[in-house]
């Protein structure tokens, strides 16, 4: 099969998987909790190496001390790493969500820039961080979402071969049209933490199980991030 074939072919494949994502999970909102764009980029960033039920339990008394850019930009920073020490990673977590709200309040008139390359000036913020704000506290798809779970299923799905976040985003976004991006990212995490878990996938009930390489494999491979993919 030609190359050209071959990419035709997977691009196929990654429509039919996200056909068949969509129908799976009509409604997929993003499982933050978050009020206003700051409110989510924060959220973000305390999601790496956490789940997200974890951060919004964290959440609320967060943004009740401090609601926006510029009181977290203020904030006591010991007082900041112990209201978000429960995710994990806390000291540096509290020292990027501070030093990007002060960028936000100096080099952005306190709003969270909307262009990815202003956002990836914000100190913690990865380009899986700017594609969550970017899509939805704008609504607009700068790239696709890449975390653990993405990153594991498109890696079981045979999507990429690439270990780099941002190299299987690369990946996604020639095999998924722009307006999907979010759709693919937000779709596929759901699908990771009901079904494809990284350990004992069910594949005896995956919707995608016919189109995985993988499924069929007794030990499935299993590609987990070593650190926090902000």
């Amino acid at each position: 099969m030609s190359i050209t074939r071959k990419i035709s072919a997977k691009k196929q494949r990654a429509l039919e998987i996200l056909i068949r994502l969509k129908r799976l999970y009509p409604e997929a909102p993003c499982t933050l909790d978050y009020e206003t764009p700051v409110q989510l980029m924060v959220a973000t960033i305390l999601s790496a190496q956490c789940t997200d039920a974890r951060v919004n339990l964290v959440t609320p008394e967060l943004f009740r001390r401090f609601p926006d850019a510029a009181a977290l930009a203020g904030a006591d920073v010991a007082e900041l790493e112990n209201l978000v020490r429960s995710t994990g990673f806390y000291r540096n977590k509290a020292k990027n969500i501070q030093a990007a709200c002060q960028m936000i309040m100096t080099e952005f008139g306190g709003q969270v820039p909307r262009m990815m390359e202003d956002l990836l000036k914000l100190p913690g913020v990865a380009r899986k961080t700017a594609n969550v704000v970017s899509a939805h506290a704008y609504g607009v798809n700068l790239g696709v979402t890449v975390d653990t779970h993405v990153k594991r299923l498109t890696y079981r799905l045979g999507l990429t071969k690439n270990t780099d976040p941002v190299k299987i985003e690369r990946d996604l976004m020639k095999l998924i049209a722009q307006p999907e991006w979010e759709n693919w990212s937000i779709r596929l995490i759901y699908h990771g933490r009901a079904t494809c878990m990284a350990r004992n996938p069910q594949c005896d009930r995956c919707e995608l199980a016919d189109l995985c390489p993988s499924a069929n494999l007794s030990e499935k491979p299993t590609l987990e991030a070593t650190s926090p993919v902000l």
